[in-house]
């Protein structure tokens, strides 16, 4: 099966996913899969109290052998992760290398943990074949203790104090350090370095390119040790009039024998991938060269740090370069599993010794990179649609590349961590009951899209399933890959829970991934024409395992009304809806309840896909059409349990809070936890249903004994024939939500809409409870509460995933009511539009966010004007975690294109706004 329909041939970059796919050939073997933070991960951390920021802080991350992963800068590792490559830097001003990318932790940070660097994902393939990122690097000393000490010093209620703000960019003193990677083979990368100095004077900067081993020696559990090693005899001078080159030897039990080919004569370094014990503990080193010896021989001119024998598990290449003002200094390495061998010609050159007349750094080195560039040109110019502009092509692509950038190996084996090292100290009594200790079974080791590779470098379960929908437009494979690894025995609980993070594997995210899988596998058979029914089938057995867990564990009183926590909304609540309730009782959750019936509906039309080859789904099918309904009752009808969570006289669903003594009340902030009642829909055709005569029969039964179920089913003549719509949110009901959604002075911002109603901005939302005021007010920005952290804000700001299910939604009703349902678009403005042109006018304002305005500015950018009006900056994209409700400036993680790369998506199917 070929993944792409015959009509339109496979460009190069497709025949590489196509042989990737049927495992002919193994492109994927090698890519971004480095973290940019290892340290103060949960995996990381071993201390008795569960405060892994402080027990491997970043001080620490140059001096101590990582457990479970490694990190870099715009680097590259194995599928495994077993052999390194990335860049250190060195200005000649800072204390110690730049090795990783620095931010505050989140005991640091005024609105908790943040990046402070400025770096960009340019470009990348689905299999990596060719890669680009770019690193802004200051000439003068980084900054370090002048970002901790005024970020400390500042309030929630002030904005986070970033590099720019330090005036270290001034008069543009610094370099932009390019870095782009070109396959050959799976098994041959070019690497090309590229430093322009943008200031005004003549600038030093020492490159460092860095090859390195996990260390899986140190633990107790492998005593084996890999080796890097100078090879003298491939190293050729520059007194030939050529640049020369040095040679790093690089074998591995795992992949045998590779080189690091580095041109020109640039001084190899070797340590040892081990702890400096020494120095940080006091204590005794395991070996004589540890992994910041290079660190300190550059930076300290400490000669003893590194090994004279030139061999161990961590080497450097170290250039130093002085760059003129305006002036480009560039450098070529090649990291490579073909034998090289100096053949005499006129001067001695590095060939291939299976191939003597391809010289391994020579003219065909630029070529072949060329050649790369123009077939990523060629398989995204597929991609893009007609008429798009030059600047929303450039959105779409670098949203691609941050996707692809994104993906990092993740190791972390729960049982292991629980019980300790036989090589380390044993772990305290607190760990066996500590963190994930219910989740012993859990194993991963495997490359995953991160949310974000500095802020949130662990997977997230439902960032994931969002990740998955662009993904499918370039990689349907790895999309499904994706979504299949949360349904794997050594990754689901056995219950059924599907993990959220790593800082709480038992917390509940919004059951969005039938949503994804069903997404996926029709992104997938429209773009290869083609469907993956066995994809589709796997993960709809594990999903229903996933939906018997929701029903027996979130369902309080077994009345179809559900809780779950947070549900990924954080601090949207009046109170912390993962904790104990402050008043006792709990909270009957509009959101949690609305997720479950989309859900419902998301099984439902799996299920009847699969029954139209096998009609044992077609009884599968009727039970989640039943279930639907029994959920739909449950929210809407009011019946002799108490209140419904429609609130009549606003014309809004609410949370109730259920007391102990049997009270409800609403709380009545208007939030997304009441629109997300509108995501449960799905519409389907009479002629699907006339297929399988078992479902049709159950389901004219069940609505012939059930005369309440008709209420919460509606049927329409279209062109094509009867349709039906199945809906939480009936006709009345919809249109008074919609006035609200649609209102600027409410949910609707010029940029997308809100996590909460501008309302509330002048009418906040207050409750007291035994003394205390809880309240929530309208806030745009950053979160003023450390409410779950405060490291996120849904209490105002645009967030991209339920924008994206909102416009879904608007879609299908649209599909359903055509044009016999009009709304004022906007509320109050006297113009009426179709629920699809409102679909279409949420997904221009997202995407506006990021593209240049007519005066030539970005939203995105905010008031930042170096990132607005520099040549040098204004094109480089940062994807935020969620933007601003008023003005859409990014907030949150900066690097988060992971849900924000939906805005390819939108891209691809609504283009851009005229």
């Amino acid at each position: 099966m070929s993944p792409f329909p015959p009509s339109t041939g496979m460009n190069a970059e497709e025949k590489r996913l196509e042989e990737s796919r049927l495992r002919i050939v193994h492109w994927k073997r090698w890519g971004p899969y480095l973290s940019e933070r290892q340290w103060g991960t949960v995996r990381e951390d071993y201390s008795p109290n569960g405060d892994a920021w402080d027990f491997l802080p970043h001080d620490h991350a140059r001096s101590r052998a990582y457990r479970w992963g490694e990190d870099g800068i715009m680097g590259i590792s194995d599928r495994h992760q077993l052999v390194c490559f990335a860049l250190a830097l060195w200005n000649g001003r800072d204390p110690i290398l730049k090795e990783r990318l620095f931010g505050l932790s989140a005991n640091e940070g005024n609105h908790a943990e943040d990046v402070k660097e400025y770096y960009s994902y340019l470009d990348s393939t689905p299999t990596h074949s060719y890669m680009k990122a770019l690193y802004k690097y200051p000439q003068e000393e980084f900054p370090y203790g002048k970002l901790l000490e005024e970020n400390r010093r500042r309030t929630r209620n002030d904005p986070e104090y970033e590099l720019l703000d330090t005036g270290v960019f001034d008069k543009n003193r610094y370099f932009d350090v390019f870095t782009e990677y070109a396959k050959t083979s799976p098994e041959d990368i070019l690497i090309k370095i590229t430093a322009t100095n943008r200031g005004p004077a003549e600038a030093d900067l020492s490159v460092l390119p860095t090859i390195w081993f996990r260390n899986t020696w140190a633990w107790g559990r492998d005593d084996y040790r890999p080796v890097l090693r100078a090879i003298e005899e491939l190293s050729i001078s520059e007194e030939f009039g050529i640049r020369g080159s040095q040679v790093i030897g690089v074998e591995h039990k795992t992949y045998g024998r590779r080189w690091l080919i580095c041109e020109g004569e640039p001084e190899l370094l070797f340590t040892e991938n081990e702890t400096n014990a020494e120095k940080l503990f006091g204590g005794q080193n395991r070996a004589p060269y540890v992994k910041d010896g290079i660190n300190d021989y550059v930076v300290q001119g400490n000669r003893e740090a590194v090994n004279p024998d030139r061999t161990g598990t961590k080497a450097s290449a170290l250039y130093r370069l002085r760059v003129a003002p305006g002036g480009t200094a560039t450098l070529r390495l090649r990291l490579t599993d073909r034998e090289p061998q100096i053949v005499r010609r006129s001067a001695p050159r590095l060939v291939m010794a299976a191939a003597p007349d391809s010289e391994l750094l020579g003219q065909g080195f630029n070529a072949a990179l060329a050649i790369r560039r123009a077939e990523a040109d060629e398989f995204y110019a597929k991609r893009a649609p007609a008429g798009l502009s030059e600047d929303a092509k450039n959105v779409q692509r670098q949203a691609f590349a941050g996707l692809l950038w994104s993906k990092q190996f993740y190791h972390f084996d729960v049982s292991t961590w629980l019980e300790g090292d036989p090589a380390g100290p044993p772990p305290p009594e607190s760990r066996k009951r500590g963190r994930n200790h219910e989740w012993s079974h859990l194993y991963n080791a495997d490359v995953i899209s991160m949310p974000d590779k500095w802020e949130y470098p662990w997977y997230a379960a439902w960032d994931l399933a969002f990740h998955c929908i662009p993904l499918a437009q370039i990689d349907p494979d790895y999309a499904k890959e994706q979504l299949t690894l949360l349904f794997r025995e050594w990754y689901m609980h056995p219950n059924g829970q599907i993990p959220a993070y790593e800082w709480a594997f038992g917390d509940v995210n919004p059951p969005v991934h039938a949503w994804a899988a069903w997404r996926v596998y029709k992104i997938e058979k429209r773009i290869r024409g083609v469907a993956d029914r066995v994809f589709l089938e796997s993960a709809f057995h594990k999903l229903l395992l996933n939906f018997t867990w929701w029903v027996n564990r979130k369902d309080a009183e077994g009345r179809n009304i559900f809780q779950g926590g947070f549900l990924g909304l954080d601090n949207i609540g009046v109170f912390d809806r993962s904790s104990p309730l402050p008043t006792g009782g709990f909270l009957e959750q509009s959101d949690g309840t609305s997720w479950m019936g989309m859900f419902c509906l998301n099984m439902l039309a799996i299920a009847l896909e699969l029954a139209r080859e096998n009609r044992a789904y077609e009884s599968v099918a009727s039970k989640f059409f039943e279930h639907f309904v029994y959920i739909s009752q449950a929210m809407n009808d009011c019946g002799p349990e108490g209140i419904e969570l429609w609130d009549e006289e606003d014309g809004f669903y609410y949370d109730v809070l259920h007391l102990p003594n049997g009270d409800r009340h609403y709380l009545k902030v208007r939030s997304l936890v009441g629109l997300i009642p509108l995501l449960g829909v799905e519409t389907f055709d009479e002629e699907l249903v006339d297929r399988l005569p078992g479902f049709k029969n159950r389901l004219v039964w069940f609505i012939d004994n059930h005369p309440n179920v008709r209420s919460h089913v509606e049927i329409s003549q279209t062109k094509e024939g009867r349709r039906g719509l199945l809906s939480l949110v009936n006709r009345s009901r919809l249109e008074r939500v919609l006035r609200y959604l649609l209102d600027e002075s409410e949910f609707l911002s010029p940029h997308g809409i809100r996590g909460i109603s501008r309302f509330h901005k002048d009418h906040p939302y207050v409750l007291q409870v035994n003394g205390t005021e809880h309240r929530v007010d309208y806030e745009p920005a950053e979160s003023t509460t450390w409410l779950f952290g405060g490291n996120s804000n849904w209490r105002g700001p645009v967030w991209f995933p339920i924008n994206f299910l909102l416009i879904e939604a608007l879609q299908k009703f649209d599909h359903f009511y055509g044009e016999s349902l009009t709304v004022e678009l906007p509320t109050g403005s006297g113009h009426r539009a179709s629920l699809w042109g409102a679909a279409a006018e949420i997904s221009h304002r997202l995407t506006r966010i990021f593209l240049r305005s007519a005066e030539g500015r970005r939203p995105v950018c905010g008031q930042i004007e170096k990132l607005q009006s520099d040549p040098h900056w204004r094109d480089f994209i940062y994807f935020y975690e969620y933007f601003h409700g008023d003005n859409g400036a990014g907030l949150g993680a900066s690097h988060q294109t992971g849900w924000t790369g939906l805005v390819a998506k939108l891209i691809e199917q609504s283009g851009e706004a005229i």
